[in-house]
């Protein structure tokens, strides 16, 4: 029994039909990854974790990150989940070396402009006998599989079609039948191939069967367009989900068939939610674009994305060459990968916590710009920056220092009423007497009330800030102001 094995090019010219391709010698030199995504959507999790690891790998080999948009699904493919894709990887940090707008001589980039060479490829196939015209149509194919189960045998193709002769092709043809095109798997090969993730994986071809490069409206299956653009791109590592994992046998079938190079497998973990089905929106998955408009640090979903299914010496916050240093085949996980949206949040609040200023400030936004003054920036950013998770929770509090608002639900005017109309009289003294210098101020109050611990200090927070916790009162007391503390004060006394 026959079986292969992943090889490497050396680099070579290559002729098919009227094209000539360049082969690039795939070695531990050229590293090259490859994310290639169908534009039918926003860019999800499992996706963007897919995109990280073999942007992670490259930058680690110092190699090339390719981007590939795979837009045969021409009914379903939009420009502007193209558009929307490229700016959510930009937006990760993760830039392509290779792919649209960065030509390194193998595009075009865009599968759906990339038909002449698959034809060329196809009919080369088809010359040699290695692949044939299907004229089996979907309801026949599914009355096959349906007996194949019931007769307890695993479904593949019964080979109906594999032995058609040229004037049986053709008569078929002519009477308008539409055809696939089928590769033929002969029965005794066995593929053999070592993932990077997995290690050694075996398929026998008789359990594969002959298998469609072509559907029936002319358009290529994925199997077949991912594989070549693959080795004629010089794609030498290639990482994905482990759904995808049956299919690389087939594609190395067709690679061989055809003389192209092989590139390296791995295949990691699905992304599940806490009760382990597939995760989805009702797990609380965003797409990045979501999180992105949520106000999630870029850092913060990378460092969660390259901990899930992967293990790093280090927990800290850590830039993506500190991730790409630390990225380890042999700490990638064989089982399922939980999402954890608490987890996600963590890392939120140490990419927060860990804002320069600067960055800081422009994550807040334009509603925080015109709330806060000039002035008052600084102080505003240092007494926020360990309380606020998102942008919207800065504009709460550049609304409670910087305007009058102030809305209080019914338990906290409860705690205002219980600490009484003589406690906030002493409280108004105190403020005049001792200013905004918040430790004197309370030390004012407690002296004239006797009031102390959470029945000082939590009347207090609530009356100047409408809230039972969140920045050191220190901090807030200067940037709410002598006027608006006194108004608020008064209104309880």
């Amino acid at each position: 029994m026959e079986s292969i094995d992943t090889k490497y090019s050396q680099g070579a010219f290559v002729r098919f039909g009227p094209f000539r391709y360049h082969l690039p010698p795939m070695t531990a030199h050229t590293l090259k990854t490859r994310f290639a995504p169908s534009p039918t959507g926003y860019i999800h999790l499992g996706n963007a974790r897919t995109a990280l690891f073999s942007a992670l790998l490259a930058r680690k080999g110092d190699g090339v990150f390719l981007l590939r948009i795979e837009d045969t699904d021409l009914e379903r493919s939009r420009s502007e989940y193209v558009e929307a894709l490229q700016q959510d990887l930009q937006w990760l940090g993760l830039p392509w070396q290779e792919g649209p707008g960065a030509d390194r001589g193998n595009g075009p980039y865009f599968q759906s402009e990339r038909a002449r060479l698959y034809a060329d490829f196809y009919n080369r196939l088809e010359a040699s006998g290695q692949a044939y015209p299907c004229f089996c149509t979907p309801q026949e194919l599914e009355m096959s599989r349906k007996a194949q189960r019931a007769a307890g045998r695993p479904p593949r193709y019964s080979g109906k079609c594999a032995n058609l002769n040229a004037e049986e092709v053709q008569a078929r043809l002519a009477a308008g039948l539409k055809s696939t095109l089928r590769f033929r798997v002969p029965g005794d090969r066995r593929i053999v191939f070592e993932d990077l993730v997995r290690g050694e994986q075996r398929f026998e071809g008789s359990d594969i069967g002959d298998f469609i490069i072509r559907r029936a409206d002319g358009t290529p299956a994925f199997f077949f367009c991912n594989a070549v653009d693959d080795a004629l791109m010089g794609v030498t590592h290639v990482l994905r989900g482990e759904d995808h994992l049956t299919n690389t046998p087939r594609q190395m079938l067709i690679l061989e068939a055809l003389g192209l190079p092989v590139p390296q497998y791995g295949h990691i973990s699905m992304i599940v939610g806490p009760d382990g089905s597939p995760l989805s929106k009702r797990h609380g998955s965003r797409s990045l674009r979501e999180l992105r408009a949520e106000g999630y640090f870029p850092q913060a979903v990378a460092n969660y994305l390259a901990r899930l299914g992967h293990n790093f010496q280090s927990d800290a916050l850590l830039p993506l060459e500190r991730l790409a240093a630390g990225f380890e085949f042999n700490r990638l996980g064989r089982a399922p990968a939980r999402y954890d949206a608490a987890q996600l949040l963590s890392w939120q609040q140490q990419a927060v916590a860990q804002a320069r200023p600067d960055t800081l400030w422009a994550w807040m936004g334009p509603n925080v710009e015109a709330l806060v003054p000039a002035q008052s920036k600084e102080e505003f950013l240092q007494a926020v920056q360990p309380n606020v998770t998102f942008p919207g929770d800065a504009e709460h509090w550049a609304r409670v220092l910087f305007t009058d608002e102030l809305p209080l639900d019914e338990e906290k005017r409860e705690t205002l009423v219980a600490a009484g109309t003589e406690f906030f009289r002493a409280a108004v003294a105190a403020l005049e007497a001792h200013g905004t210098e918040f430790k004197a101020f309370a030390e004012g109050v407690k002296s004239a009330t006797g009031a102390k611990g959470k029945q000082l200090f939590m009347p207090l927070r609530v009356a100047l800030s409408g809230e039972t916790g969140g920045p050191e009162m220190g901090r807030l007391l200067p940037l709410l102001g002598l006027e608006r503390a006194r108004r608020r004060l008064q209104a309880w006394a």
